[in-house]
This record gives C-alpha cells, sequence and structure tokens, in this order.
C-alpha cells in the first residue's frame, strides 16, 4: 500500500527532519557548507522577510524530501522569476512522486507570488532527476558558466 504523501511549508519544528536531507543533498553534490551556513540558510529558508522559501515531503514516517524557492528579479520582465535551488528526496523514497510534488509546489507558489516562471539546474550525470525534469519541464539550451570569487 502507497502512503500519501503530502506538502508544505516547513516550519521550525522540522529543522532536526530537514537537516539529514540538506546533508544528503550536499553529500550528493559533494559540497560542503560550514555549519554556521548551514544555520543561516535554515533561518532565511524560514523568514518571511527573506525571498526563499522551503517545502517539504512529508508521510506517515515524516519528512523524506524538501525543496527550496528563491524568487528573484529579472531584467527582461516586470516580475520575479523562481530559481528552484534545491530539490532532494530520501534515496529510500525515490519513486514516491515527492519529487513532482514538491516541483509543483514550488510552481504554485512562484505563481501565487506573481513570477513568470520556475527554473533550476542539476548536473548533466544526474540521469535519474533528468528523467523527472524532462517529464516537467523544457530544457532551455542554456549552459551554465560560473566564475567564483
Amino acid at each position: 500500500m502507497t502512503e500519501a504523501v503530502v506538502i508544505r511549508p516547513l516550519a521550525a519544528g522540522d529543522r532536526e527532519a530537514w537537516l539529514p536531507l540538506w546533508r544528503g543533498y550536499l553529500e550528493f553534490y559533494r559540497a560542503t557548507i560550514a555549519d554556521d551556513g548551514t544555520a543561516l540558510t535554515w533561518q532565511r529558508l524560514l523568514d518571511p522577510s527573506e525571498p526563499m522559501t522551503a517545502f517539504g515531503a512529508f508521510d506517515d514516517r515524516g519528512l523524506f524530501g524538501i525543496a527550496h524557492a528563491i524568487l528573484h528579479r529579472s531584467t527582461w520582465t516586470a516580475g520575479d522569476y523562481c530559481y528552484l535551488q534545491d530539490l532532494f528526496v530520501a534515496p529510500d523514497r525515490r519513486g514516491t512522486g515527492a519529487g513532482a510534488a514538491l516541483i509543483e509546489a514550488v510552481c504554485e507558489f512562484a505563481k501565487r507570488e506573481g513570477a513568470s516562471r520556475v527554473h533550476w539546474l542539476t548536473h548533466e550525470t544526474n540521469e535519474t532527476a533528468r528523467r523527472l525534469y524532462d517529464k516537467v519541464a523544457e530544457r532551455s539550451g542554456f549552459i551554465q558558466y560560473r566564475r567564483m570569487l
């Protein structure tokens, strides 16, 4: 029997359940963020004055997926865009539809906030995620460049 997945904004009481998912996401991308950076991220995600938000996928066993989004200005539109910065579902819970549901929650949030699009990145080797993304969105054709400062 499949457990019902509930998507909702994260709340202050979700921090301890969020933390292992956040660390799993960072580990997947071989990224390291100091504990004070993680604390700042959590603070920003819950601060209503910040342009950031977070959603969680829950079932009877608790939180097992997260999505973080950031509203930002664009030179091309009057309204904002929404960047889905982080999306992670616990490996043992993939295939439940939670990833698609989290993306949909971010899209609904962005629409309510007047954004005209949601966009995100993934690594070219992340084939599992790309199969989902190819079903729910269009590839832009753009290639990202970055210069660390």
